[in-house]
């Protein structure tokens, strides 16, 4: 965001930051104008259109997508699900189908407390930064970017930039230019947040975390929306109160 955040300076955008589905939301709703946003709603936007060259994808190991558990993958039988990316949640769906041929119920909880309630045969899919710190805490960690690079031998895309609203091709060359500045200083932005999760987010910047969307990642894109459309609907069960 270091790029964007020189162009909301200079007057050229109103820069607002959420978690990944509401900012999808947002777009939905015509709140927004362009938004970095989970791949999984592409389908509903009838008039976005990706723009630059970025995204947020890998190429094998992602550390901040996994499926977390006490117990092995086949002993499980409810997953609690992450309630910030739908992108997230259809790539579970797939894997768990396709890859670990696993049938569970999924349990959509409101708040990060669900993490408490990974016990027992009770897995839970966590995103972002609180996975970044959930990697000691649990028996078993399944990284979700390893796993399709595993399963399709392709890197798996999570976020593109999406524009739903005309730009010009000046905006979208300056706006390509200021993301391209972030990318250029992540070594920097990993010091500036040392400390905030116990993962080391230089690994993560660079290693983890690939930005550049290439033709591959295109067609990795494509597939993966080719399968969510395969997928059935969520078998939901009511999150357990707390006694």
């Amino acid at each position: 965001m270091k790029g964007l955040a020189q162009l909301a300076l200079d007057g050229d955008i109103l820069l607002t930051q959420h978690y990944p589905a509401q900012i999808a939301e947002d777009l939905i709703l015509g709140k927004i104008d362009v938004g970095l946003v989970p791949v999984a709603v592409i389908p509903q936007l009838k008039e976005g259109r990706i723009i630059g060259s970025h995204c947020i994808a890998t190429t094998g190991t992602v550390a901040s997508v996994c499926l977390f558990s006490e117990l092995p993958i086949e002993k499980l039988e409810t997953i609690y699900l992450d309630y910030q990316s739908r992108t997230s949640v259809r790539l579970l769906q797939i894997l768990l189908r396709d890859f670990w041929k696993k049938e569970v119920a999924f349990i959509s909880p409101t708040s990060s407390a669900y993490i408490d309630k990974i016990e027992g045969t009770s897995g839970g899919l966590i995103i972002g930064d609180r996975a970044l710190n959930a990697h000691s805490r649990f028996s078993f960690r399944y990284d979700l970017g390893e796993a399709w690079q595993q399963l399709t031998g392709l890197p798996f895309v999570f976020a593109v930039w999406i524009a739903v609203s005309p730009l010009e091709d000046s905006f979208v060359s300056k706006f390509t230019r200021a993301n391209e500045f972030g990318m250029n200083n992540r070594a920097a932005i990993a010091a500036e947040n040392t400390g905030l999760v116990t993962y080391d987010l230089y690994q993560y910047f660079t290693t983890n975390i690939d930005y550049q969307l290439t033709d591959q990642k295109r067609k990795a894109l494509d597939y993966f929306l080719s399968l969510c459309a395969t997928l059935p609907p969520l078998p939901l069960i009511p999150e357990p109160k707390n006694v």
